[in-house]
């Protein structure tokens, strides 16, 4: 679990650059452009596949402890665009879709955790209050390296937990590899009273924020 202080540069270093129709397609065949996953998350994939998109996976190799940010905003879209460009760099063309997902609770961030018992302290500091999920998206023309980054948040709040329903949840193992340590899809929809904003964003990609962006590429999921 890190604070929110940062001395790395702000993202509004990162391009935004608008792709005209048609960005991605296959050289000289006008067919539909490949999309891919840069994203090893079966969450994420589940999502997209949910909007009837067809896509490849390739997992970015980013080291996420690298980036740091002043804000959370900030932070996820500097993840996810690292991600994504990490990826395009290996592509001629596509369309290479990044995403990262980070909680916040009062000035921490929580992550995902590194052991069990990481994942005990982040449920206790969530237990009982409101906190936000922030979720980055960037979303890159390979071939030409055009890009748009973006992000949304949702306020999720979490019933009281006593020590033994924690421990209990993090003994089935599903808080081990979802930021700050419980998945709404699953079990975790047990310690959570509601939600106010995306529950996609919460689950690890905003679909409506994506499709959006995914139109400026000439890729239209409606």
């Amino acid at each position: 679990m890190a604070s929110l202080l940062s001395s790395l540069e702000a993202v509004s270093s990162v391009r935004t650059l608008t792709c005209p129709p048609g960005a991605g397609q296959v050289p000289g065949t006008g067919r539909a452009p490949r999309i891919v996953l840069a994203s090893a998350s079966p969450r994420r994939s589940q999502l997209m596949q949910e909007i009837g998109l067809k896509f490849d996976v390739i997992p970015s190799e980013v080291a996420e402890g690298g980036i740091w940010a002043e804000r959370p905003e900030e932070l996820v879209m500097r993840l996810a665009h690292a991600k994504a460009v990490d990826v395009a760099n290996r592509l001629e063309y596509g369309i290479v879709i990044g995403a990262d997902t980070i909680v916040v609770a009062g000035n921490q961030i929580l992550g995902k955790p590194v052991d069990a018992d990481d994942a005990t302290k982040m449920l206790r500091v969530l237990s009982g209050r409101e906190h936000q999920v922030y979720s980055g998206v960037a979303v890159i023309d390979a071939a030409g390296g055009r890009s748009l980054t973006d992000y949304e948040v949702t306020a999720v709040k979490f019933r009281q937990l006593s020590g033994a329903s924690i421990e209990r949840y993090v003994a089935t193992g599903e808080p081990m590899d979802k930021a700050g340590a419980y998945a709404i899809q699953g079990l975790g929809s047990l310690l959570v009273t509601g939600i106010c904003g995306d529950y996609n964003c919460v689950v690890g990609l905003p679909l409506c924020k994506l499709a959006v962006m995914l139109s400026e590429f000439g890729v239209h999921t409606l």
